[in-house]
């Protein structure tokens, strides 16, 4: 039994424009200790499918289908059934550190509240057991400053803090939503492969949520490519980098910069991201693809395994977009 099970996962908010389909159709499998990536670009439903994990929906938000952990049905479930697994079972690092951090209150009384309330610790023993915490991912001096603020840390501190606070009940699951954006590239890759030496010592299961195909391609075992909701594409890491079978796989590996690229400018990919407002029924990415046909604008392709581990939803066969 796979520790995550998504089946047909829909997510839509009521908005004064109408309704928006964030979410469309999702299905997929996490193993226990596996590290899977999660890509596509800012609004194809990355965040949303993580938040409908978590629970935490905006109040206009309203979620479809089947989220199960551990065999336990959590979509749509009662505070009471979702707070236990999200407080000691599942985990979540947001983007933006500063935001997630309370300015008013000290790292050590944020850190030590979660053990207080989840595992019924005394104050004194959580705040030693949160300055351990502080020192597996590597903030010097942890028993010093855990007693500062959080605007006392730098960017990359601050982003640790928030790995340390999500490890504090030894997740079964960690959720990075786009953990290193704010970040330059050097924290980043500090951040990367602190992620990977905890996931690799605590055992747990790792979504990573990003944009960033590079990062996936040093960090995850396995790779689902979203657009406008939909999966477009499910493949282990090595062979989606060596041989992407969705056109737009390939547009997003066009645009990735490279350092022995001839000329001065990038790729990208023609034209904008769906209107989600209108689920339209074809294939979301034909209005953009090079290789679309009359059929990608009236039939959308089922996911369908091709390969070993490997899914694609694309009408045009491999041969087409070679």
């Amino acid at each position: 039994m796979a520790l995550l099970e998504i089946d047909d996962l829909g997510v839509s908010f009521a908005t004064n424009d109408g309704e928006v389909n964030a979410v469309n159709g999702v299905s997929l499998a996490l193993d226990k200790g596996e590290t899977l990536g999660i890509v596509g670009e800012s609004g194809s439903g990355k965040s949303q499918l993580a938040f409908s994990i978590m629970g935490l929906l905006a109040r206009n938000g309203r979620a479809r289908g089947s989220i199960r952990f551990a065999g336990q049905e959590i979509l749509n479930v009662p505070a009471s059934v979702i707070n236990p697994i999200r407080a000691n079972r599942i985990a979540m690092i947001f983007q933006d550190p500063m935001t997630s951090l309370n300015p008013y209150m000290r790292v050590s009384d944020q850190m030590a509240e979660v053990l207080t309330h989840h595992r019924g610790m005394g104050k004194a023993e959580a705040v030693a057991e949160s300055a351990r915490m502080l020192d597996a991912v590597k903030i010097p001096d942890a028993a010093g400053r855990i007693r500062l603020f959080p605007h006392e840390f730098s960017g990359g501190m601050r982003q640790r803090v928030m790995i340390a606070m999500s490890l504090l009940c030894r997740p079964e699951l960690l959720i990075a939503d786009e953990p290193t954006t704010a970040l330059d590239v050097t924290v980043q890759a500090q951040i990367m492969s602190l992620l990977g030496e905890l996931q690799s010592e605590f055992g747990m299961a790792t979504i990573l949520i990003t944009h960033d195909l590079g990062v996936v391609a040093g960090f995850c075992e396995n790779v689902i490519v979203l657009y406008g909701g939909r999966v477009m594409e499910k493949s282990p890491v090595d062979p989606l980098f060596a041989s992407p079978s969705h056109p737009y796989t390939r547009g997003l590996l066009r645009a990735i910069p490279r350092v022995d690229h001839e000329g001065d400018t990038l790729d990208s990919i023609p034209g904008s991201p769906p209107n989600m407002t209108r689920i339209q029924e074809g294939c979301p990415f034909a209005p953009r693809c090079e290789f679309a046909i009359p059929e990608c604008r009236q039939f959308l392709s089922p996911l369908t395994e091709f390969a070993p581990g490997r899914w694609r939803a694309c009408n045009r066969s491999l041969e087409d977009i070679a």
